[in-house]
């Protein structure tokens, strides 16, 4: 009991300690993703769910959940919100037409450090943050990690959504487990073989462009 009270009280500083050193555009900034989470639940659009993607203090990217209005179980925010700031900023993605210096296809050495074996990778939306009025799903950080965007913001934690509905704690702990102890079931290295043959393309392909 001691030890909760301690860790409960631990994180209430922490958010009041957040709050205290609140800054103006970094409120602004998360005040537009939750009117846009506001506007899909009152539309009828999707759940409470709204991001922005900002680039140099503006905002370049907006989304939000429009799962109920899509029938699209992936329609969430971060995942809009990643779309239209592609959108916005490289028009043309196409090898050739979009993959100059500055665009998102540029290549860029990989950090210090990385264990990544490719030495150099797409720029994607480095050099961008997201703010989003909750903490994004496993599938929604995943897309975050691919679109190589700087940093997270959210504001809502994982224990306040679950109390609305929106539990996402059993996905996050379900990818630790091995595929053969998943909750849907999985076949694993079926047909490698063939599974391999596109792979194999790729890396005979000498101008592929990573990503």
């Amino acid at each position: 009991m001691g030890s909760r009270n301690r860790s409960t009280s631990a994180g209430a500083s922490g958010l009041a300690r957040a709050e205290a050193g609140s800054d103006p555009e970094r409120r602004r900034f998360m005040e537009e993703a939750a009117r846009l989470a506001i506007e899909s639940v009152e539309k009828g659009w999707g759940g409470p769910f709204g991001a922005v993607i900002v680039k140099d203090g503006e905002i370049v990217g907006r989304g939000q959940n429009r799962v109920l209005l899509t029938g699209c179980p992936v329609f969430h925010a971060e995942i809009s919100a990643i779309m239209d700031a592609c959108l916005r900023l490289n028009p043309k993605a196409l090898l050739g037409s979009g993959a100059g210096p500055g665009t998102l296809l540029e290549l860029i050495p990989r950090e210090p450090g990385s264990p990544d074996p490719v030495p150099e990778r797409a720029r994607m939306l480095k050099g961008c943050e997201i703010y989003v009025n909750a903490a994004p799903c496993p599938m929604c950080m995943s897309a975050i990690y691919w679109a190589r965007i700087d940093r997270l913001i959210f504001g809502a934690t994982p224990e306040d959504a679950r109390q609305v509905g929106f539990d996402d704690a059993f996905q996050y702990e379900d990818f630790a487990r091995p595929w053969s102890e998943r909750r849907v079931p999985v076949e694993a290295g079926v047909e490698r073989d063939v599974g391999l043959k596109p792979f194999e393309a790729w890396m005979h392909k000498k101008d592929r462009h990573p990503y």
